[in-house]
Formats: C-alpha cells, sequence, structure tokens
C-alpha cells in the first residue's frame, strides 16, 4: 500500500515540478508535457536500468502516465494569477517528489532483496534522476550536482530503509514528512556540502 502511494504522490509531484519549469523556460504546450513526463519517470528509467531491469517495465504503468497527464493538464490550465511565487512552488513540489520517489526507489530495492548499497542507489537514482534529466533539457545545472543538499537526503532515506530497523508505513509515511521537510529548510535555509573551487589557469 505504501509503495503505491508514494509512487502517485512522487509522480504528480514530479509531473508538475517539470512541468513549472517548462513554463518558467516558455516551452509551448507539448514542452511543457514532455518535461513533466520526463521528470515524474526518468528516474526510475535509470533506477531500473542500475538494478538490472528493462526499461520496458515502464511501459506497465498506464495508470501513472494517466496520472501524471491529468496532473499536467490540471496544472497548465489553473489560473496562474492565483499562483505566486513560482520558484518556491517548484522547490516545493521538487521536495515531495525527491522524497516520496527516494522512499518508493529503496522499497522496490530492498523488494528485490538488493543488497543496503543497491538500496542507497536506488533510492538517490529514483528520488533525483528524473530531476536530472529536467533540468539538462531544460539547459540548467542539475540541482543534485550543486553544493545544495539535495542529494544527500535521498540517500539518508535509501539507508534507514535499508538497514530495516523500522518497518511498517507508519514509518514510511513519517520519513516521508522528515525527508521532505529537510529538503525544504535546506532550499530555505541555503545549507550547502563542502564546496572546494579550482583556480583556472
Amino acid at each position: 500500500m505504501a509503495w503505491e502511494v508514494f509512487s502517485i504522490i512522487g509522480t504528480i509531484a514530479f509531473a508538475i515540478s517539470g512541468a513549472i519549469i517548462a513554463m518558467e523556460e516558455e516551452y509551448d504546450l507539448f514542452g511543457v508535457y514532455i518535461l513533466g513526463i520526463v521528470t515524474a519517470f526518468g528516474g526510475g528509467a535509470i533506477r531500473n536500468l542500475l538494478i538490472g531491469l528493462p526499461v520496458t517495465t515502464l511501459w506497465g504503468q498506464d495508470m501513472m502516465f494517466q496520472i501524471a497527464i491529468a496532473a499536467i493538464t490540471i496544472f497548465f490550465i489553473f489560473p496562474h494569477h492565483l499562483i505566486q511565487h513560482w520558484h518556491r512552488w517548484g522547490n516545493f513540489t521538487d521536495a515531495i517528489g525527491l522524497s516520496a520517489f527516494a522512499i518508493q526507489g529503496a522499497l522496490y530495492a530492498v523488494k528485490l532483496n538488493m543488497p543496503i548499497s543497491a538500496v542507497i542507489v536506488a533510492a538517490v537514482l529514483t528520488g533525483s534522476g528524473g530531476g536530472i534529466v529536467r533540468d539538462l533539457l531544460a539547459g540548467r545545472k542539475p540541482l543534485v550536482l550543486r553544493d545544495e543538499i539535495y542529494g544527500v537526503w535521498a540517500a539518508l532515506a535509501g539507508l534507514l530503509i535499508g538497514l530495516e530497523l523500522l518497518e511498517g508505513d507508519i514509518f514510511l509515511y513519517v520519513l516521508f514528512g522528515v525527508i521532505t521537510i529537510l529538503r525544504v529548510l535546506s532550499y530555505m535555509k541555503k545549507w550547502r556540502l563542502p564546496l572546494r573551487k579550482l583556480n583556472r589557469a
């Protein structure tokens, strides 16, 4: 049950996140749909490749594709003057998508009896892979590769799930809330990972 819930939450959040970026970049309607779909399903596709599952596994998720298209459509036709602070909306939906898909990816790896290292990688790739593809298609520097704390939260979710110290849907929902809050705080408070620059000759 929890896996399905997080799949739906992540799909909606990342589909809207991709649509927001596309609209900020002034893409047309087709571009908005493409970027939204790629953001929602890109992470899962990358994860499947690395853990040995065929990419075609995604095509069995008809309901998720319908949910993503519906979310993008509703967001596109929603009166824009009623939505303020586009950047904050994008960050918030991205945080929700990161948290939901990181947990979903980790659960998927655990279900396949993968080692804890694979669980962490699955969490990071599922949680941030779609965002990486989105940013690259939009001509932006991928958020996960900046000094801003992003992928670390996905790795933390994967670690906690992989250790199997706590189990049950309640734990997963609490973890979802915690990871989302940590991600929101990290961009509001401008938390950063250590950064070292090399001077160019």
